[in-house]
């Protein structure tokens, strides 16, 4: 079959690693870069796809591509996907899908009104030890779900605020955002919506305009308990990211710095099957990212193309994710 087309837009670190992985898959091929930095400056050398210094004229330019990552600062991904949308192309769009609500349905309605498809990055459901959860939930083996305990304590301190539009709010937008809204995803795939939320943020390194510790506690849709412990205040490297459940058959606690590992399974008439651990995390030189899963994210977008699969994360279920994030953040005490 022929490869799919992909360009990437916003050539950082995370951009870097999607243009790397497209130009490694046999199915796919490289045919822009875009970025407002020049090839030295961006160190890209050893991609041969040409570069461009606005989406816009790229999108004027007569390259066929049939999709574009979104790679680029948090308070862009809605504007760069509308206009890509508009332009008859499928996106790519890293977490988060947007800032807001409104435009991340403003995303939805124009894939809808023109007929493309929209990926929202969101790498850990890719994480072994998670898809594990994810079927034995599935499967109602732990039975009723009594609480649920998700904590992400990560650093973020001057190495990595140093880069402009981290920590402001019109482009980084928070760290439930930017940080952890993948986990948050997570949260949702497994248990779906959460209610009565109280949250409390406090800010302790204020290196950004916003919060970078919170406790948030609320209810699963059956009542379930749930809390979200988070901070990126850590000293010098991330600690961990780990959910803990305490359910009717059983308690599970999954961890490591990038919920990477089953440090604890305990179920009733249950044994756990072996698995292959071998997700790396993400590594930007001064801090360290989340699991690096984004080649799994790259084929499914080309399966969904070739009618092969269905789509992994769906715009709908990111939108969820900022709506989470939006009542979080409005119900903060």
């Amino acid at each position: 079959m022929n490869k799919i087309k992909f360009a990437v837009v916003g050539c950082g670190q995370i951009g870097k690693r999607h243009a790397s992985l497209i130009n490694n898959n046999p199915q796919a091929e490289l045919t822009a870069i875009i970025d407002i930095k020049g090839t030295s400056e961006l160190n890209i050398q050893q991609f041969t796809a040409p570069l461009f210094s606005s989406l816009t004229s790229f999108l004027h330019s007569t390259i066929n591509t049939d999709v574009i990552v979104i790679a680029t600062p948090n308070g862009l991904h809605a504007l760069q996907a509308i206009e890509c949308l508009k332009a008859n192309k499928h996106v790519v769009i890293e977490k988060p899908m947007a800032l807001s609500t409104k435009d991340a349905n403003g995303i939805i309605v124009t894939a809808n009104t023109y007929q493309k498809k929209v990926f929202v990055v969101m790498q850990n459901r890719y994480s072994v030890p998670v898809a594990w959860l994810k079927e034995i939930i599935s499967k109602k083996i732990l039975g009723e779900i009594y609480s649920v305990q998700l904590n992400c304590f990560w650093n973020r301190d001057e190495r990595y605020y140093k880069d402009d539009w981290h920590g402001t709010k019109e482009m980084d937008g928070g760290v439930l955002f930017t940080q952890f809204s993948h986990f948050i995803d997570i949260f949702f795939w497994l248990f779906n919506d959460i209610k009565n939320i109280h949250s409390k943020l406090h800010s302790y390194k204020k290196l950004a305009s916003f919060e970078d510790s919170g406790i948030v506690t609320f209810h699963f849709g059956n009542n379930s308990l749930g809390c979200l412990n988070f901070s990126t205040a850590v000293w010098d490297k991330n600690f961990e990211s780990s959910i803990t459940i305490l359910a009717e058959n059983g308690t599970i606690k999954i961890g490591g710095q990038y919920m990477d590992k089953v440090e604890y399974c305990h179920i009733k008439d249950y044994v756990m099957p072996q698995m292959q651990f071998s997700n790396n995390e993400n590594d930007y030189g001064s801090y360290k990212g989340s699991a690096a899963n984004h080649n799994y994210v790259i084929q499914n977008v080309i399966d969904v193309l070739q009618n092969k699969a269905a789509i992994n994360t769906t715009a709908e279920e990111g939108l969820k994710v900022v709506d989470i994030i939006e009542r979080i953040y409005k119900a903060a005490t």
